[in-house]
């Protein structure tokens, strides 16, 4: 059984990665660029390919009976266009069982739908690793400022995500499902502060700022008008489904989520001056 997965050399793929070649599987890494693929365990086949250019992955799915696929690409997150077209691909090439990080709607949903592949749609709410944008203000200023204090999003820990992933694709058992991962509890950014503090034994602030105080940091920042524009505008109007936490880890994997805590004490490092 001979797994692809692309996004190889992205924050969740390379964990994807290393989780089933762990488990002894024969794993190939999708990257369009070999070069940059350093890091990954012994053994790992690296193929180039371009999932915007279709034409690119024939090799990277000649004998490939799983697949994990990315829902988008670039650093926007653009939904992938060319997806109708991989799968068509992948199916002629004989991928039997397919993963995709996705939310599983619009167009490329109903694409993934109609394939006939054993699909599972695989979505974390968020990942804990997204508080590693906090490092820098944190080792400088021992303080993290933020406006909408109250958001409270269900995270979880990347691991969690790389290791539903790939028990699906080996294991098989939920075909047709959408699993939302998330970690065992939602927390606004002050409880998750306050987890940081208590791994790295630092006294560190969380500070709630105004639209306008958000903007004039983030514009000294260099951040461009649309990105604070959209920033503002999403963490106005994050739904309640954010905070609603599932049983998706202990269904798949057997045991409960990691905790915020649990993720804090082993990334302390990351967060100490």
């Amino acid at each position: 059984m001979t797994i692809l997965v692309t996004g190889a050399t992205g924050n969740l793929g390379r964990l994807v990665v290393e989780r089933l070649h762990q488990d002894g599987r024969t794993v190939r890494a999708l990257t369009r660029d070999p070069a940059r693929a350093t890091g990954l365990p012994d053994g790992v086949e690296v193929v180039a390919g371009d999932l915007t250019r279709p034409g690119t992955l024939a090799t990277a799915l000649d004998g490939v009976t799983a697949l994990h696929l990315l829902g988008a690409t670039g650093h926007d997150h653009t939904p992938l266009s060319t997806g109708a077209e991989i799968l068509d691909l992948a199916a002629g090439a004989g991928v039997r069982r397919l993963t995709v990080l996705a939310v599983g709607d619009g167009a490329w949903g109903k694409a993934v739908r109609a394939s006939p592949l054993e699909w599972t749609f695989v979505w974390p709410i968020d990942v804990m690793s997204n508080t590693r944008g906090w490092a820098d203000v944190i080792r400088a200023e021992a303080e993290v400022r933020e406006p909408y204090a109250s958001r409270r999003t269900a995270s979880a820990d990347e691991r969690d995500v790389a290791e539903v992933v790939a028990a699906v694709l080996t294991g098989g058992g939920h075909a047709g499902e959408r699993l939302v991962v998330t970690g065992p509890e939602a927390l606004t950014p002050a409880d998750k502060v306050a987890a940081i503090a208590a791994a790295t034994g630092q006294d560190l602030r969380f500070t709630e700022l105004t639209d306008e105080q958000a903007r004039a940091q983030w514009r000294a920042e260099g951040w461009p008008e649309e990105g604070i524009d959209f920033m503002l505008r999403m963490w106005a109007t994050v739904p309640e489904s954010v905070a609603r936490t599932t049983t998706t880890v202990q269904d798949v994997l057997g045991r409960p989520p990691r905790s915020f805590a649990d993720w804090a004490a082993e990334h302390a490092a990351a967060f100490r001056p």
